[in-house]
């Protein structure tokens, strides 16, 4: 029948076999385990280097990109390096943390609250799809009710008549004569 006796559990005693296919049993098995990797998700810890004196543009920068990386479902680590003195004012670095942790709030969550290591403050920020997803939810119905509005106003604007009253009661332009 062209079969394989393969040995299931040699730890009982007598030691349990079963007769198969072994060649099309390893083959179902890859198949499975491919087609786990592929449903499984992949989060990888992206790292956003910030400094104590960093400018506006340089903070709204990063932090964009800080946001482009929560909402595609990575974790971020915030890094806030201090140089030389700047160690000695690590209030700075926290405020820096607590702004962009106030910002990406409607869909990240703290996994790790600021500390300071050595030179380094460091936070970790994940994303929230219960935050990501009432969010989106939100913005889906203000879009309703803004197609809505303007499906009520193009109605009102049609029954009128066809122009607007201020467009018909504006005077031609006159023409300046020369002396």
């Amino acid at each position: 029948m062209e079969l394989d006796l393969v040995e299931v559990a040699d730890k009982a005693k007598p030691p349990v076999c079963r007769i198969m296919d072994y060649g099309k049993y390893k083959y179902e098995a890859a198949q499975r385990a491919k087609e786990s990797k592929k449903k499984a998700s992949h989060i990888t810890v992206k790292e956003m280097k910030y400094r104590p004196k960093i400018g506006v543009g340089d903070f709204e920068t990063k932090t964009r990109k800080v946001e482009k990386f929560l909402q595609e479902g990575h974790k971020v680590k915030i890094t806030i390096m201090f140089r030389g003195r700047e160690v000695t004012h690590p209030e700075l670095g926290k405020k820096i943390l607590d702004d962009i942790a106030e910002r990406v709030d409607d869909y990240a969550t703290i996994e790790a609250y600021p500390r300071l290591d050595g030179r380094n403050m460091t936070m970790v920020l994940g994303p929230d799809s219960k935050k990501a997803k009432a969010r989106k939810a939100e913005a889906m119905r203000a879009e309703k009710e803004r197609q809505r509005l303007e499906g009520q106003e193009s109605q009102v604007e049609s029954t009128e008549g066809g122009e607007p009253a201020e467009a018909a009661s504006t005077p031609e332009t006159e023409t300046a004569t020369t002396p």
